[in-house]
C-alpha cells in the first residue's frame, strides 16, 4: 500500500528537523545558543548604556550568529581544520560588519566607533567560544571586556595630567590685585 501524500509530507517535515537526534544535544545547542545571546546581550547593554548604536540587539544577534556558525559545522561533523576555515570566515565577515560602525571625521584624530567596532568583534569571537561549548571561556571573555569598558576610561582620567587649580588667568589677576593694592 502506498503511503499518502500527508504522510509524505509528514515524514519530509520529520526528517528535516532530525537534526537534534535526542533531548541531550537539544539541550547542548539550545544552552550554547542562549549563553551566547546572553553575553553578548551584556556587552551591548553596556554599549547601548553609553549611548552608542550597536546596542543590545546587535551584540546578541553577532553573538548569536557566531555562535550558531560553529554549532552546525560540529553538527555536520566538520573536522578541526575545517572548522577552523569557518572560524576565519566569520571572522572577517564581522571585520567588514564593524567596519561599517567607524566613521572618519575631517580632521586627522577625529575617529568615532572603533571601541564599538572592537566591541562587536570581540562579541562575534565569544558567540564562538559560547558555540564551540567554552561557556567559561566566554564568560571570562564578557567579564574581562565589561571591565575594560568599564575601568579603563576611569583609569585613562587618573592618569591624565589634571587641570591646575590655578590658571594663567587666575595667576594674572591676582597680580593686577597686588599692584593695585600696593599703590593705594
Amino acid at each position: 500500500m502506498n503511503p499518502s501524500w500527508w504522510q509524505q509530507i509528514a515524514g519530509t517535515v520529520a526528517t528535516e528537523f532530525s537534526d537534534l537526534p535526542d533531548l541531550a544535544q537539544t539541550t547542548r545547542v539550545v544552552l550554547r545558543l542562549v549563553m551566547a545571546a546572553v553575553l553578548g546581550g551584556l556587552l551591548g547593554w553596556e554599549r547601548e548604556h553609553k549611548g552608542q548604536a550597536a546596542g543590545v540587539r546587535t551584540h546578541m544577534l553577532v553573538a548569536m550568529g557566531a555562535a550558531l556558525f560553529v554549532l552546525v559545522s560540529q553538527q555536520l561533523g566538520m573536522e578541526k581544520d575545517d572548522l577552523s576555515r569557518v572560524i576565519q570566515g566569520l571572522t572577517a565577515g564581522v571585520g567588514f560588519l564593524c567596519a561599517g560602525t567607524i566613521l572618519k571625521g575631517d580632521k586627522a584624530g577625529d575617529v568615532k566607533g572603533l571601541t564599538t567596532a572592537a566591541g562587536l568583534w570581540l562579541t562575534a569571537a565569544i558567540g564562538v567560544a559560547a558555540g564551540l561549548g567554552r561557556e567559561l571561556t566566554a564568560v571570562l571573555a564578557t567579564v574581562l571586556a565589561l571591565m575594560v569598558l568599564a575601568l579603563v576610561p576611569v583609569l585613562v582620567r587618573l592618569i591624565e595630567k589634571p587641570e591646575p587649580l590655578i590658571t594663567d588667568a587666575d595667576v594674572d589677576s591676582d597680580a593686577s590685585r597686588q599692584r593695585i593694592q600696593t599703590k593705594d
